[in-house]
């Protein structure tokens, strides 16, 4: 029987989870309520997931907040979900499972996804943005992932967007909180349900007045942090992603709004060549897929 790979991706409020084989196709998935009790009752929720599909499994690929140490399999900080600080999933899910086990930052993840088989796909330098509670991200220079001396390169959550930031709410996570934008958005359009994405983009697509400052200043933030991004990596394109990038609406009003500061400051125009803006391929669950890849990179049953 031909063994397949079993993917999670830890999120602070759902885990999703696939099935996929080496190809990268996904033959099965679906996802639970992550348990945010203890590290315990979390790896209880774990080791019961895996499982379910345990006598039959290539290999597992983990994508997970927080800094992870791709080599040793370690995360530190854990993101949403602080119990994960210091937790290995390589060495407690590999031996027990006799398996190959590999962990990826899910928006590094994201990139290599969207590299493996999405919008990065033979791009040379490019990038992902996961618009989220907070911004996600990955970025490929010279066709790898760039991961940093500490593994933080892509940390866009912490990119200060005013030279006189001194609170949390100055900085970029804050204001490309992409839940944070849909949650003031519901509230004004009196939703009973602060989470419907849905809802507030049939507002915008009908240009409510009530909702479009608040949009529009959400398009501006992730076109500066885009346009900051530009100017350091020079990346000829970067894909939005989150289950927000499936609507086509926000990656206009993004492209829009860096359009925008290119007409307003001409010699950004003249300096810097244009990026290419659009959705990533997989959306929400790009995670999955790159968590494969860097398995089997890892491993070596793919080559870079």
């Amino acid at each position: 029987m031909t063994k397949n790979y079993l993917s999670i991706d830890i999120g602070g409020t759902n885990i999703k989870y696939g099935i996929l084989n080496i190809r990268g196709e996904m033959l099965q998935h679906d996802h639970i309520k992550t348990s945010k009790s203890d590290l315990p009752a979390f790896m209880t929720m774990i080791n019961k997931l895996i499982a379910t599909v345990a006598d039959n499994l290539a290999g597992i690929a983990i994508s997970a907040p927080g800094k992870v140490d791709p080599q040793s399999g370690c995360i530190y900080g854990g993101g949403a979900l602080p119990f994960l600080d210091g937790v290995n999933f390589k060495e407690q899910l590999q031996t027990k499972y006799n398996c190959p086990v590999a962990v990826e930052n899910d928006g590094k993840a994201a990139a290599l996804a969207e590299l493996w088989l999405g919008t990065l796909h033979n791009i040379n330098t490019g990038a992902v943005l996961v618009l989220g509670t907070g911004i996600g991200g990955g970025i490929i220079v010279d066709g790898q992932l760039l991961r940093g001396a500490h593994w933080q390169a892509g940390e866009v959550s912490y990119m200060i967007l005013s030279p006189y930031a001194d609170k949390v709410s100055q900085i970029a996570g804050y204001h490309g909180s992409a839940v944070a934008m849909i949650e003031r958005c519901a509230h004004k359009l009196q939703l009973s349900n602060q989470q419907d994405g849905l809802a507030v983009f049939e507002a915008v697509k009908a240009h409510d007045e009530r909702i479009m400052p608040i949009f529009n200043e959400y398009c501006d933030a992730i076109a500066t942090i885009i346009l900051n991004l530009q100017t350091v990596i020079d990346v000829q394109r970067i894909a939005i992603g989150g289950g927000i990038s499936a609507q086509p609406l926000l990656i206009q009003g993004i492209q829009n709004a860096y359009l925008s500061i290119n007409e307003r400051i001409p010699l950004i125009a003249e300096q810097l060549e244009p990026v290419e803006i659009m959705a990533t391929h997989f959306h929400n669950n790009s995670n999955l897929y790159g968590a494969l890849y860097n398995l089997l990179l890892q491993n070596k049953v793919l080559k870079k």
